[in-house]
C-alpha cells in the first residue's frame, strides 16, 4: 500500500489534516487522492471542514477518542459539525492553535510548557488523560515536533533523552526519534497515523519510513 502522498503537491500534509482512531478532519480542499488514501490506509471516515475558515486543520485541532480541541476562532457552523463526531473544547486563550501545542493519543497530552496551569487542566479534562507540559528538542509547540497513535510516538530527533525518558513514562508507550520529508525533524507537519496506519509526506525516504514503522510497531 502506498505509504507517501501530499496535498496537491505540497508534502506538509500534517498541517492539513488530523488524524484520530476513527476519523480523519480534512478541508474542502484535500485532492481526491489524499481523501481516499487516508480512508482506505487509517480506515477513518473522513470529517471535512474548515476551521476558523482556514484549511490548516493540523495546526488548529488536536484531541483523542474522547473529545477535540479547536481553536477557539473556529465558527459555530465548524463547532457544531465537529460535536457531531465527539465533544469540543475551545482554546479562548491567545495561545490556541490547538494541533501546534498539543500532542496527545487516547493515554497522554503533552502540551507547550508555558500554557497556563489551569488551561492545561481543562485540556486533560477534556481528554480524559494525564497532561504534562514539556518540550521536544527544546521546541514548545510539541504538536509539531511530535506524532503520537496508540501504538507509539515519533519525536524531534534531537529531543534529549530527558524529554524522550519523561515522555515515555507520560505515554507508557514507545517514543522514537525521527524525522520525516528528507530530514525535517518537526515530524508533525509531515505524517499521519492512528493504530491501524500512517501516511507521511512524498518526500519521505525509505529510511524514515522505516524509522516510522518501527515506532509505530508495524514492522513484521
Amino acid at each position: 500500500m502506498e505509504r507517501t502522498t501530499s496535498f496537491g503537491g505540497d508534502s506538509n500534509i500534517g498541517v492539513f489534516a488530523r488524524v484520530f482512531e476513527d476519523i480523519a478532519i480534512i478541508p474542502p480542499e484535500a485532492p481526491e487522492q489524499f481523501r481516499a488514501l487516508l480512508a482506505d490506509a487509517l480506515d477513518v471516515d473522513l470529517v471535512i471542514t474548515t476551521v476558523q475558515g482556514s484549511p490548516i486543520i493540523g495546526s488548529l485541532v488536536a484531541g483523542n477518542s474522547k473529545a477535540l480541541i479547536v481553536s477557539g476562532l473556529a465558527t459555530d457552523r465548524e463547532v457544531d459539525l465537529l460535536e457531531e463526531y465527539r465533544p469540543v473544547l475551545l482554546l479562548e486563550h491567545t495561545m490556541n492553535a490547538a494541533g501546534n501545542i498539543i500532542l496527545a493519543n487516547d493515554q497522554f497530552a503533552a502540551v507547550h510548557p508555558d500554557m497556563p496551569a489551569d488551561l492545561a487542566e481543562e485540556v486533560g479534562d477534556a481528554l480524559g488523560v494525564t497532561v504534562s507540559r514539556l518540550t521536544l528538542a527544546g521546541i514548545k509547540t510539541v504538536g509539531m515536533a511530535g506524532v503520537a497513535t496508540n501504538r507509539g510516538v515519533v519525536v524531534h530527533p534531537r529531543s534529549t533523552n530527558q524529554e524522550i525518558e519523561r515522555l515515555e513514562k507520560l505515554a507508557g508507550l514507545t517514543v522514537g526519534t525521527g524525522s520525516i520529508n528528507m530530514g525535517s525533524g518537526l515530524v508533525g507537519t509531515g505524517l499521519l497515523g492512528n493504530s491501524r496506519g500512517y501516511i507521511a509526506g512524498t518526500q519521505t525516504s525509505g529510511f524514515e519510513l522505516g524509522r516510522v514503522e518501527d515506532i509505530f510497531g508495524f514492522l513484521e
